[in-house]
């Protein structure tokens, strides 16, 4: 598998990362770590994932509880960044509710079935809860007119236009509210961009590949005993490591109010596509399961093994 080299000029940088403790979130912080950051990685719970939470602070980094709904958690959570490390470079905004925590276990109800309290709900994490990190951690990239923040969203927001006429990437999806919760977090990003730029902080916004993430292996096996298709094969989480590294590392004099697709970016930069990035070490029963839809095995080009 493709491995996201090192960034040398991230060394001692201070990251902020949210929802750290698994998925992607903690490959960001493994791969931070492997370039020399320091970090401060939170997440509401680390219930599950006390060993990765141990191994974080062993190297001298803080693993921290932040739900970022509290805003008394996120200032807690500020002092202790500033008293480790006394500054901040870096904003990484992972922590999100996703539909399947809402609607389990498709995640897939119509727009006319949501409520006001899954609304309010999906809000507070996926567009309050990134506002709120940002404006408590901001303050020193600001002071010192350096620094990085990033956001995770969904390819799920795009459009594309269409003879004058615009139409959505995939509408027949039913991903309400989350859809319309990142495409608010992509839209105040560029917005944060252009007003943040004259102390040379870049906002930009990344979305991952179909992604075996934390929940991906629950999430799938709950929709196959239901009858529905598994979908295609994941990605590893490590395929977004790459491109958070190169972002990490730019200030608004680099790149600034733009949005990634993280698997474009991979092939462009030489890292390799949806093939090198499969993920072949499912558990039997999600690959007998996509097997049996009629989705081919793995592929493990020799690529994959750099």
């Amino acid at each position: 598998m493709v491995q996201a080299e090192p960034h040398s000029e991230l060394k001692d940088k201070v990251v902020v990362v949210t929802g750290a403790a698994r998925g992607m979130g903690r490959a960001y912080v493994e791969g931070f770590l492997a370039s020399g950051a320091r970090i401060s990685a939170s997440d509401k719970s680390w219930s599950g994932a006390e060993d990765f939470q141990k191994e974080i602070q062993a190297q001298g980094s803080l693993a921290l509880e932040m739900d970022v709904t509290n805003q008394a958690q996120i200032d807690a959570a500020f002092k202790a960044t500033m008293d480790a490390f006394g500054t901040v470079d870096v904003i990484l905004n992972n922590a999100a509710l996703l539909n399947m925590f809402l609607y389990p276990p498709s995640g897939r109800v119509t727009t006319l079935e949501t409520t006001d309290d899954d609304w309010d709900k999906s809000l507070d994490v996926n567009v309050r809860g990134p506002l709120r990190v940002i404006r408590t951690f901001i303050g020193p990239m600001i002071e010192k007119k350096s620094g990085s923040i990033i956001s995770v969203v969904s390819s799920g927001l795009l459009m594309f236009s269409r003879g004058g006429g615009y139409t959505a990437m995939r509408p027949q999806s039913k991903e309400m509210p989350y859809m319309a919760t990142k495409a608010a977090l992509a839209n105040v990003s560029y917005y944060l961009a252009d007003e943040i730029k004259e102390h040379n902080v870049a906002v930009n916004i990344i979305f991952p590949g179909h992604t075996r993430a934390s929940w991906y292996d629950n999430t799938v096996r709950s929709r196959v005993a239901v009858g529905m298709n598994p979908g295609i094969r994941p990605v590893s989480v490590k395929h977004i490591v790459p491109i958070a590294l190169f972002l990490a590392s730019q200030d608004a004099n680099g790149v600034t109010g733009k949005m990634f697709d993280t698997m474009e970016w991979n092939k462009e930069h030489g890292l390799g596509g949806y093939d090198e990035w499969q993920d072949p070490e499912l558990p039997e029963d999600l690959n007998q399961a996509f097997l049996d839809a009629g989705v081919p095995p793995a592929k493990r080009p020799e690529s994959a093994a750099r």
